[in-house]
């Protein structure tokens, strides 16, 4: 059984796969409150319990190719990786937005890892499982959310030391509300730093609506 709060099928607005038609599976339940957070709704919430099958059946039925396990934090419930693996048998793409407090190698390939590395700002940088990092493939995201100079700066020297961009793509975005996303752009470029800005593509498109983007 899973513990979902929500259902829904979207664009993808973050990732290599932004633009892109995708169903999101949205879980209820996150250990971690960043100071940012825009699900809180999902981290909070007590969700529906509902077994594989019928989430499998709901995300079929919306008939895309690309599926989305999210949050809150789908780490936190066990049959997490069950679901992505079905989802994998039902010949879907499948991604798993996780908030890298805990181990992401209980999902198996192909499965495509999208990976928070919470900066200074979120209050969380503490909590993350930094062996993560030698967890990464090719095929996996880390993505840094920027709400300030001193969070790129951490950022880009986390970059450095663990030569990120050498091991999967390294994603940059502005914190919605907190630091004008032209800002992001013209450190990246300054320092020719190697990374993907993205903008958060639902807030853009539907900036008034919390739920189902």
């Amino acid at each position: 059984m899973l513990n979902v709060c929500e259902i829904f099928k979207s664009l993808q607005g973050e990732s290599s796969f932004a633009g892109r038609p995708c169903v999101f599976v949205r879980l209820a339940g996150c250990d971690l409150s960043c100071r940012w957070c825009d699900s809180r709704y999902a981290a909070e919430g007590s969700g529906r319990s509902m077994p594989i099958e019928a989430v499998v059946a709901e995300v079929l039925g919306l008939g895309l190719p690309l599926v989305e396990i999210t949050g809150g934090e789908p780490l936190l419930q066990a049959e997490a990786p069950t679901l992505a693996v079905r989802f994998l048998a039902s010949g879907l793409t499948v991604l798993v937005e996780t908030n890298g407090a805990h181990d992401i190698s209980v999902l198996p390939e192909p499965i495509l890892r999208i990976m928070d590395i919470k900066t200074p700002s979120s209050g969380m940088t503490g909590k993350m499982d930094w062996d993560n990092l030698g967890r990464l493939r090719a095929a996996d995201e880390v993505k840094f959310l920027i709400a300030d100079r001193f969070d790129y700066e951490w950022a880009r020297e986390v970059i450095r030391e663990y030569r990120l961009h050498e091991r999967c793509r390294v994603l940059f975005g502005a914190v919605a509300g907190r630091i004008e996303p032209g800002l992001v752009a013209d450190m990246i470029v300054q320092d020719d730093l190697p990374v993907r800005f993205q903008l958060q593509l639902h807030k853009v498109l539907w900036p008034d609506r919390e739920r189902g983007a």
